[in-house]
């Protein structure tokens, strides 16, 4: 049965890396009896442009007709002085919550080859294979109230007051925890709890819900740990870490910081997932819109996004393993974005967007 999958490029560099990666699906359909149909559509940005909505209807409507969905990047400099609810990142965050992809998953694994690469030394980072695991549309992000508002209007202390609601329901922590339980089953059986809980009452609430749910997982090792020793630690001993849930604030920086140990956010993943597996898979870097059109970006985070849409939505998981492979012979062959590109480390080349991308067509192919 054909599967349909909905191409979001988005803004930025996000239309440079989603064409390599459309690249990497059409020779698997081609070559490898991938049966797939793509359709496309705007989000973000592109989508303001277009219709003046960064989430429009027809967007919409695509997106739940679309097993899964592939999303380059969203949001540029032009659209900062926007009104915020029509910027491109409402877009983003619109989509995940009309679809409730709840499940975030952000692995950071670092290949051997870019161990120089990485801000850290090599025997600190060697071996790194952690996966994130982030709550995505409820905390900070989706909160309410929010907003901004004057307090003392009319008087000399007139100012002005900007506030948030970080809040989750039961229901919420519960689902999302069986998630990372799940994928700890499937891993190394360790996972760690991230939050604040001496000093924010929805962290209290978090760790008792995830401990509560871990009972349901006895094989599994939990732990909890405080977000701002969870960061000193992913920066002094990596390694030690699995499995890590979080919250959708907490998540959203960890797994930036975890990102750059492998040697660039360009290199890693994502998947956004619903209760049903469909999920949304996009590269976790942004639209840097200081390179796009340059030819400069790396593509392979993008890629291997479609690696992991392939596992986790489409139930192909061989034709996943052919992309990785196909992958890590392109690194070891020592070809190089700028990004992970280190001057002077034998055997290295530096090729552009492009150059990478039909690299790992040919080795598809080979």
């Amino acid at each position: 049965m054909t599967q349909k999958v909905l191409v979001l490029p988005g803004d930025g560099i996000g239309k440079e890396i989603v064409a390599e990666a459309v690249k990497v699906i059409n020779v698997l359909k081609a070559d490898h009896g991938l049966d797939l149909e793509l359709t496309y559509g705007d989000i973000g940005g592109a989508a303001y442009d277009a219709d003046g909505h960064p989430y429009p209807p027809a967007t919409q409507k695509l997106a739940k007709e679309a097993d899964a969905i592939l999303l380059g990047a969203v949001g540029g400099y032009q659209y900062d002085d926007l009104p915020r609810d029509v910027r491109p990142e409402r877009g983003l965050l619109g989509i995940r919550a009309d679809l409730e992809l709840f499940s975030n998953l952000r692995p950071a694994i670092l290949m051997e080859e870019l161990a120089d690469a990485s801000s850290l030394k090599a025997e600190v980072v060697a071996g790194l294979d952690i996966m994130i695991v982030r709550e995505l549309t409820g905390g900070i992000y989706f909160g309410e109230p929010r907003g901004i508002r004057v307090l003392n209007e009319g008087t000399d202390k007139e100012e002005k007051q900007g506030y948030n609601t970080l809040v989750y329901k039961e229901s919420e922590i519960e689902r999302i925890a069986h998630s990372a339980f799940k994928i700890a089953m499937k891993r190394d059986k360790r996972l760690c709890s991230v939050g604040k809980a001496n000093v924010l009452e929805v962290m209290e609430l978090w760790a008792e819900v995830v401990e509560r749910v871990g009972k349901e997982y006895p094989e599994v090792e939990l732990s909890h740990m405080y977000v701002d020793n969870a960061a000193m630690q992913l920066v002094k001993e990596p390694k030690q870490f699995d499995v890590m849930v979080t919250g959708n604030m907490f998540g959203d920086i960890l797994s930036d910081a975890a990102a750059m140990l492998t040697g660039s956010i360009g290199m890693l993943p994502s998947a956004s997932l619903d209760k049903n597996g469909k999920g949304m898979y996009e590269p976790i870097h942004g639209s840097a819109p200081d390179i796009a059109g340059k030819n400069i970006a790396n593509p392979l985070a993008t890629i291997t996004s479609v690696s992991m849409m392939l596992k986790y939505s489409l139930g192909k998981s061989e034709l996943a393993d052919k992309i990785d492979a196909a992958v890590k012979s392109v690194i070891q062959q020592g070809m190089r974005t700028a990004d992970i590109y280190v001057e002077g480390v034998a055997g290295t080349t530096l090729v552009s967007t492009s150059e990478i991308g039909d690299a790992v067509v040919v080795a598809l192919q080979n």
